[in-house]
């Protein structure tokens, strides 16, 4: 995997930057790589959005400059093309990151992984693609996990083998196309009659027809039934994925089945968000107890931790738990995850407290401050 650039770097700014220096920079970067103009260079400009999308936003920023690509989910980005889940646990597994729009999957994946999809060959026939969905919980998409699904589809018939024939009888040439697959019907259109060519209707495109139909199928080859599939989901997966499952979709009669493409949705966490390959949460800390220091029990999602709360922490600070977040889809290892820390205010004060805090006020300079 190819390192990184520094994000300043890319946008040919300092680290004291401000936001309108920033987006300034990003424009000039933007017109000077897109690639509809000549001489643009597309991965360049990927890299000058990667970093505006980080420096622009605050928080982003700050978990940047503190930790660096680690700190903004990027460990795990690629550049690369190809398809990581080739044969993913027995199942062929592609996934779609674009988010969404599960309309046309095939245009999806093409454009995504370079046509990895099987191409079907001239003449062949191939059945339809089924599109379903999948809800994960929050564990289940980071950790992955093993999904029965149950659809209603076309099948091969056992009893012809998906011929169409009844056992011990074969195929004759069909009369209407004459083998052909194809029928010619005259069209009366404004212009005059138009010859159009299309799908023969008694063979359904094969040529050929049962000599005599089987009796289960009534001559179609495949049959209407319930199947249980198992779908595995690989650790990682984010809302918005797709999974293809090839030949899981309908099948044919004397060609191949379609495939079946999952939607991937994921139900969000009360306790953690989660951003690339990070994981976001928030833990609050007592004002005396962030002024002296002290160790924390955070929530991640491997369990509790012991956090160190070094002395004079300040609200907003950021703590990094290495290896606590994400796996990482492209490669190996995990994401970390990001603790924000909040310093709580006492209310309700005691008169004691109060006077512990006067007293406290008075010794430090106005200017200053209590605990600078």
């Amino acid at each position: 995997m190819p390192e990184k650039r520094d994000y300043y770097e890319v946008l040919g700014v300092g680290k004291s930057a401000s936001a309108d220096e920033i987006k300034k920079a990003f424009r000039k970067k933007a017109v000077q790589f897109h690639p509809d103009k000549e001489g643009g260079d597309e991965a360049k400009f990927k890299e000058v959005n990667e970093a505006y999308e980080v420096l622009k936003d605050q928080q982003k920023r700050q978990r940047y400059d503190q930790f660096g690509h680690a700190g903004v989910g990027g460990a795990s980005s690629s550049g690369g093309g190809g398809n990581p889940f080739q044969g993913f646990g027995g199942q062929n597994v592609h996934f779609d990151f674009g988010g969404g729009d599960f309309g046309d999957l095939g245009d999806i994946f093409s454009n995504f992984f370079g046509g990895g999809g099987r191409q079907q060959r001239p003449g062949q026939n191939r059945g339809r693609d089924v599109e379903t969905s999948i809800s994960l919980t929050f564990d289940e998409a980071i950790f992955g996990t093993e999904k029965k699904i149950s659809l209603n589809l076309d099948a091969k018939c056992d009893h012809c083998k998906g011929s169409g024939a009844e056992p011990g009888f074969g195929s004759k040439e069909c009369p209407t196309c004459h083998g052909s697959g194809q029928e010619v019907k005259v069209i009366n259109s404004l212009f005059g009659p138009i010859q159009q060519a299309q799908t023969c209707h008694t063979c359904r495109g094969r040529g050929k027809v049962p000599e005599k139909k089987c009796t289960v199928c009534g001559g179609d080859g495949v049959r209407r039934e319930k199947q249980d599939i198992t779908v595995k989901i690989p650790a990682g997966v984010d809302e918005g994925s797709a999974i293809r499952l090839q030949g899981r979709g309908e099948a044919v009669a004397d060609g191949v089945a379609g495939d079946l493409y999952v939607a991937i949705h994921v139900a969000p966490h009360k306790k953690f968000t989660r951003e690339g390959d990070l994981i976001l949460s928030e833990e609050t800390v007592p004002m005396v107890d962030a002024a002296l220091g002290t160790e924390l029990e955070v929530d991640t999602i491997d369990g509790p931790l012991t956090m160190k709360i070094p002395a004079s922490t300040q609200s907003g600070t950021d703590f990094k738990l290495s290896g606590h977040g994400v796996p990482h889809l492209r490669g190996e290892g995990r994401g970390a995850q990001i603790v924000t820390v909040r310093v709580e205010t006492p209310r309700n004060l005691t008169k004691k407290q109060k006077e512990l805090l006067e007293e406290l006020k008075g010794s430090g300079s106005k200017k200053r401050g209590i605990f600078s």
